[in-house]
């Protein structure tokens, strides 16, 4: 059950809007109780909001709920691009769990809740007793700073913290774990509820995750891009058979990999060890050399061993660097350079086993698009994955699971893989209704999905694609498929954009607005604009122009264009899996 919001075009002031929001949020929880499955009339609601990209925190929400109908709380389990900011001064008890995008910002559907509590319009929350779980990676300098800033904020608006934030690294679940446990019980503290176990939530709940991975057959691995092209794009088909796995166009399909056993034998080398020592690693023992292969990260460098090279080495140019605190010209001196590229920098640097290993972080699964519809392909799973490789320093560098799967993985091997659900990012419901879908290079990957799920379903829907990459004779991935449902009727219209084809470079951005007023339609239809891929140039691109093309072709000005994709955002009808 969804919660009413009050639609940006609505005649209402800020002050009338948060009135009303809260007011429309106390009729929808009394709603939810009313249809709850704690059936006691006087069970304490927990309000669980969550922020998220790719899924892992609407994970966790969904987690919490579990815990908090075994402590016979009622929860109500929220995306946070579902509330409107009057509603938070009704939710007395609230627990906010949000991943970090980039470089300290907030995950998609985050973004509006967020400025709205930092308008001049945001209620005070003095009855609000909260807590925050947030998700991050410590790669970034702004380690959780989302979760930090919800923390920050709700205490500024008069909230009562019940409990300290947790700030998860990539290996969040075991923190994520212990918050759950420490936080619920003091949200029932007082209540007087009957514990209720939700086992159809239990019941459906994969056996296969993070902690125990499918291992899956790899059936089919082949290169997609023209041989001579310069990039090296391949489509893999996993076999999920007999594994009682499923998955929705949409989905994300994470890969556990192994480090390339060749740069594990120069680190080896480089720290002055021979991989044979046995060192302990999650309460077993292993060989260094094992350990590296399958446990540690040993691409990126983390801070720590920065810091430890720098002193070891004492070299006056690195050390400077890290004093200046000046951190894009450390990002500019780290940028290409991977762990052996540091070692080798300094070859008088050595460690032992013990030393290195605590010094490095757990290596983690990588998350892939989808490729393929389930409904389609049930026993099996695609990936688009663009092979990274490339010189520098010296030396050749490649990317840990995209040529992990390329080179490592053959029909004998095991991969290890699990899946990460994107209920944010789906096929419309309705059938009939427009789509527009925005994937230049592998972000064709979900797109590919959503096609094949709507010719699965006889979906009378339009369909349009904006595809591009540098040349049309080379990068030109599924271009048999993508003709094929071309002619078919299954793709109502294709726009392409190749940018080095042409003096002037083309990109998917320019195609949007040459056809602007036909897009501009297609929204008014009731059409869903869905986009996938680089989020720091492509995905910032397309959103300028998508507001460019609604100011020109609706007549609108700018606040009124902000307002129309702030409402697709809010009707889920402006969707973006970005990375």
């Amino acid at each position: 059950m969804k919660a009413p919001f009050i639609p940006q075009n609505a005649p209402f002031s800020d002050t009338q809007r948060a009135w009303l929001g809260g007011f429309f949020a106390g009729m929808h929880s009394h709603m939810l109780q009313s249809a709850g499955s704690v059936n006691q009339a006087n069970a304490r609601t927990l309000h669980i909001l969550y922020g998220t990209q790719t899924g892992n925190s609407e994970s966790l929400a969904n987690d919490a709920a579990n815990a908090a109908k075994k402590h016979g709380l009622q929860p109500v389990v929220k995306s946070m691009d579902e509330v409107e900011i009057g509603q938070l001064p009704q939710m007395q008890y609230l627990l906010i769990i949000t991943s970090t995008y980039g470089e300290g910002a907030m995950p998609d559907n985050a973004e509006m809740l967020w400025e709205a509590a930092n308008s001049d319009a945001a209620p005070r929350l003095d009855n609000v007793n909260y807590s925050v779980l947030a998700l991050g990676d410590t790669s970034y300098d702004l380690f959780c700073q989302a979760g930090i800033d919800w923390d920050n904020k709700l205490a500024a608006l008069g909230a009562k913290r019940v409990f300290d934030r947790v700030d998860c690294d990539v290996d969040f679940e075991a923190p994520a774990e212990k918050w759950l446990s420490e936080v619920i019980p003091l949200m029932a503290e007082g209540a007087s509820t009957v514990a209720v176990v939700d086992t159809e939530t239990q019941a459906a709940k994969s056996v296969y995750n993070r902690k125990n991975p499918f291992p899956a057959k790899m059936r089919v691995n082949r290169i997609v891009t023209a041989l001579d092209s310069s990039k090296e794009t391949r489509h893999y088909e996993i076999s999920i058979n007999g594994s009682g796995l499923s998955y929705e166009a949409g989905d994300a399909l994470c890969v556990i990999p192994t480090n390339c056993p060749d740069l594990v034998a120069q680190i080896v080398k480089a720290i002055g060890c021979t991989g044979a020592e046995d060192e302990p690693v999650n309460g077993e023992l292993m060989k260094l050399s094992d350990a590296l292969r399958t446990h540690f990260e040993i691409k990126l460098p983390s801070k720590e061993l920065i810091e430890e090279i720098a002193s070891r080495s004492g070299d006056q140019e690195l050390n400077a660097l890290l004093l200046s605190g000046d951190k894009e010209k450390l990002s500019d001196y780290l940028w290409g350079r991977d762990i052996l590229d540091l070692l080798l920098q300094f070859p008088g640097v050595e460690f032992s086993a013990a030393e290195f290993l605590r010094l490095l972080k757990p290596l983690q699964h990588r998350a892939y698009s989808i490729s393929s519809s389930g409904k389609k392909h049930p026993d099996s799973v695609h990936l688009t994955v663009a092979s990274v490789r490339y010189d520098a320093h010296g030396r050749q560098h490649k990317g840990v699971c995209s040529t992990y799967l390329a080179d490592l993985v053959n029909e004998e091997t095991d991969v290890r893989i699990f899946f990460t659900p994107n209920n944010n990012f789906r096929v419309p419901a309705d059938d009939s209704l427009p789509m527009i879908m925005v994937g230049p290079g592998t972000g064709i990957a979900p797109f590919r999905a959503f096609l094949q799920e709507r010719e699965f379903r006889k979906a009378s829907g339009k369909n349009w694609l904006f595809f591009g990459d540098r040349n049309a004779s080379t990068d030109f991935i599924y271009r048999e498929e993508i003709e094929a449902m071309q002619s078919s009727g299954l793709l109502t219209k294709l726009d392409l954009a190749f940018s080095r084809d042409q003096a002037e470079k083309i990109y998917v951005q320019d195609r949007m607005k040459e056809h602007g007023a036909e897009l501009y339609a297609w929204l008014e239809q009731g059409g869903y604009f869905f986009v996938c891929g680089d989020a720091y140039r492509m995905a910032k691109d397309v959103d300028q122009a998508l507001h460019d093309v609604i100011r020109e072709h609706g007549k609108k000005s700018l606040i009124e264009a902000v307002d129309y994709v702030n409402q697709l955002k809010k009707d889920k009808r402006y969707v973006r899996d970005v990375y």
